[in-house]
């Protein structure tokens, strides 16, 4: 049996779900965007339902939301008819999933919605079922074909419903204006929540590890210091305190190969990096992170409000600190 050659046939038939998919988004979906905002906007939440693995994936659909500022719910078909239809309230927005359109147990409950005046938005892909005829957009996650070999077990068609809850999600975050600060304060664990939360000032070296020479001094000092620092860079100042230019541990190693020895007396100034890439004390980690990679550096200068430098960030700090 060849595995990657049926491995790749379940990709490429998920992959042509897909593309069919692209060919059928339409005005129905912004309806239902316009519909996610609005409710949002207005203090209520988008409830999600469904069964078996329609569920699963509402689930996931869930967790995006709430990550990107959306307030979701899962509502559970059957302990709906025993109390927990407390958790509709007029205004919000119903996602029931169902590819059929005809289970059972979430058409059991799609009337007691309506009646608490919901918003019912369908994802299925039979247009003409229960669901799409009860509900007040409907979204069509159609496929010709599962990728299972049997054509039977959810696989293309689940794979629909995954990517048209991604793009609800991310176009409803684009619609509401989400931005990477609020994405930041929802999470705030991790290196993820480190990366968006944590500024510049807040990971620099400052006082003693943070080394400033002006740039008649030699580079036996500037190495000097840089050493007792156990800094890669030194930065270089004027008699005003601004930034002249920034001299590492690489602008040695090239000056001495270059030069062939004999730099020990020349001041720093002849070899240092004039303009070096800065940031301000309030950029983001994650931005800062960026820049180094950018620009292949591993040393950044911190500047203030006047363009004084105030500090300097090493590669080996965003280790130490677990943001890379």
């Amino acid at each position: 049996m060849d595995y990657l050659e049926k491995a790749r046939r379940v990709i490429t038939l998920e992959i042509e779900e897909l593309t069919r998919l692209l060919d059928r988004v339409g005005q129905p979906f912004c309806d239902c965007v316009d519909a996610m905002r609005i409710a949002i906007d207005s203090g209520h939440k988008i409830i999600i339902v469904g069964v078996g693995k329609s569920g699963n994936i509402g689930n996931k659909l869930a967790a995006t939301l709430n990550s990107t500022g959306a307030t979701a719910a899962i509502l559970n078909c059957q302990d709906a008819l025993h109390g927990d239809l407390g958790l509709i309230d007029e205004g919000d927005v119903v996602l029931a999933m169902s590819y059929s359109g005809e289970t059972a147990e979430l058409l059991a409950v799609l009337p007691h919605l309506k009646r608490l005046g919901a918003t019912i938005v369908g994802m299925t892909g039979k247009s003409a079922s229960t669901l799409a005829k009860t509900s007040d957009h409907v979204l069509d996650v159609n496929v010709q074909r599962e990728a299972c070999p049997l054509n039977l077990a959810p696989t293309s068609s689940t794979t629909n419903m995954l990517v048209m809850g991604d793009a609800l999600a991310m176009v409803l975050l684009e619609a509401r204006g989400f931005k990477k600060e609020d994405f930041a304060d929802l999470h705030p664990g991790g290196s993820l929540g480190k990366a968006l939360l944590t500024r510049a000032r807040d990971i620099m070296r400052t006082g003693e590890g943070f080394v400033r020479l002006a740039g008649d001094a030699t580079i036996f000092q500037a190495l000097e210091k840089m050493s007792a620092a156990r800094a890669g860079a030194v930065v270089v100042i004027d008699s005003e305190g601004r930034m002249e230019g920034i001299f590492t541990q690489g602008d040695f190693a090239r000056a001495f190969s270059n030069e062939k020895g004999g730099i020990g007396e020349r001041p720093v100034s002849d070899f240092m990096t004039k303009n070096p890439i800065s940031v301000t004390e309030n950029k983001l980690a994650g931005e800062v992170l960026h820049m180094l990679e950018e620009a292949r550096i591993d040393d950044l200068v911190v500047i203030d409000d006047a363009g004084k430098p105030v500090g300097v960030i090493d590669t080996q700090d965003l280790t130490r600190m677990q943001i890379i």
